[in-house]
């Protein structure tokens, strides 16, 4: 199971966790590597970014190059990247930063807003880790914590990401190698503990290390299954090209324990257009 810490409306409208929630949240990421921080988002703002992500699968379908990932089932999808889609308590949710914080240190940064959409499919993604540890076959701090929000209740049968609970620290795969998990690693941890799908309701929100091993799983029902992903970053690891956001938002994104990497642009901003494929051979559609 996925530990899931109850947040309570009060440690919302505080802005601060408890200290037994943190320390909990804090255990799970260490040694489960994951942990679900329940109903953190505004429910009114989770509908307007369902709303406006379900209507844009149609325009990423559309694209010659959809930004398919591993197969047509899933697809990469940035969130829109201007108002009225910004939100505090997705961008910049103090439960989430507080947790980040705890575990990788002060001077946290966050260098990714995309996301990914499961979409009808009977079709899985490998198992794989987004990122490997620092150095072949050793098992190294942890740097990066991935934060997916889901903007749909997410199920086994609407592609629920799969999760190998612990895997973080199995020396599987380092950043210098393919993201893939190699078959007899993944046969060797199914005999010590299975994987799951969870259940996560929307507006909750999802921490795990990313080194985690996971796989995107088939959507069998017709809707588009969106999730917001961020990427939280230690101080010291070296980040890629800034997000950009449009001027005038500058204000929006000063945190004193957050820092946004991002370039502030005055022209239009082709969110449509930037996602790109990952070991995808494009076929005819």
């Amino acid at each position: 199971m996925i530990t899931t810490i109850p947040i309570t409306s009060q440690e919302i409208r505080k802005g601060a966790m408890r200290p037994d929630h943190l320390e909990e949240a804090v255990r799970a990421v260490r040694e489960d590597g994951v942990v679900v921080l329940k109903d953190v988002v505004d429910a009114g703002h989770i509908a307007i970014l369902r709303e406006k992500m379900q209507e844009d699968v149609a325009a990423l379908l559309a694209r010659e190059d959809a930004p398919f990932n591993w197969n047509t089932g899933n697809i990469q999808q940035d969130p829109p990247p201007f108002p009225p889609y910004l939100f505090e308590d997705v961008l910049l949710n103090e439960m989430v930063i507080a947790v980040s914080k705890a575990v990788l240190g002060p001077g946290i940064k966050n260098f990714f807003y995309s996301g990914n959409t499961a979409v009808r499919s009977e079709e899985r993604q490998p198992v794989h880790a987004d990122s490997g540890h620092l150095w072949k076959e050793t098992v190294t701090p942890i740097y990066n914590l991935v934060v997916n929000v889901p903007v749909v209740d997410m199920t086994p049968e609407n592609g629920s990401t799969e999760i190998w609970p612990g895997t973080h620290r199995e020396p599987a795969v380092s950043i210098h190698e393919d993201i893939k998990i190699p078959e007899e690693a993944i046969r060797r941890q199914r005999e010590r503990s299975a994987p799951f799908q969870p259940t996560v309701r929307a507006g909750s929100v999802v921490i795990r290390d990313i080194r985690l091993w996971h796989a995107g799983m088939p959507n069998r029902t017709g809707q588009p299954r969106p999730m917001i992903a961020m990427i939280h970053a230690a101080s010291w690891f070296q980040d890629g090209s800034p997000l950009l956001f449009p001027k005038g938002a500058e204000g929006f994104f000063e945190h004193p324990e957050l820092r946004t990497v991002a370039r502030f642009v005055e022209s239009p901003i082709d969110y449509i257009r930037a996602p790109h494929a990952y070991e995808y051979e494009q076929t005819e559609r």
